[in-house]
C-alpha cells in the first residue's frame, strides 16, 4: 500500500507551519506588515522550496514585503534549521500569491454578470 503524503508534502507542510510562525513573532521589520504564508513547494531533491506568500494591502505594499523577505531568507533557513530535523535545508525563495486577489477579482465578475441577469430579466 502506497504511503498517502509524500515526504516531500510533510516537510512542506511543516516548514509552512514554522515559517507562518517565525514571520509573525521574530520578524521585527515594519516593512514585512501582514504576511499569510499560502503554501510551500518542494522540489523533489529538497534543494529549492518556493515559498508562496499573500500580503495585505496593495501592489506597492506587497513588493517592499517580498524585498524583506528575501533579504531575510539566510535569517529564515537558519531559524528553520535550528526547528526543524532535517539533513539539509532548502533554498528559501519566496513569491507572491495573487489567488485571493484573482479571487476576489472572480467573485466580483460573476455578481456582475448576475446583476445584469437580473436585471434585463425583470425588463422583460
Amino acid at each position: 500500500m502506497a504511503r498517502e503524503f509524500s515526504r516531500t508534502d510533510r516537510i512542506a507542510d511543516q516548514m509552512q507551519r514554522e515559517l507562518a510562525l517565525l514571520i509573525q513573532q521574530e520578524m521585527r521589520d515594519p516593512r514585512v506588515g501582514m504576511v499569510t504564508v499560502a503554501a510551500v513547494e518542494l522540489s523533489r531533491d529538497l534543494s529549492v522550496a518556493k515559498v508562496f506568500v499573500s500580503v495585505l494591502g496593495d501592489a506597492e505594499q506587497a513588493q517592499a514585503a517580498l524585498a524583506v523577505l528575501k533579504k531575510a531568507a539566510g535569517f529564515l533557513r537558519h531559524e528553520l534549521g535550528r526547528r526543524m530535523i532535517v539533513r539539509a535545508l532548502p533554498e528559501l525563495r519566496f513569491v507572491h500569491d495573487t489567488t485571493s486577489e484573482r479571487g476576489a477579482h472572480l467573485s466580483a465578475l460573476i455578481d456582475q454578470a448576475v446583476a445584469k441577469d437580473r436585471k434585463e430579466d425583470s425588463e422583460d
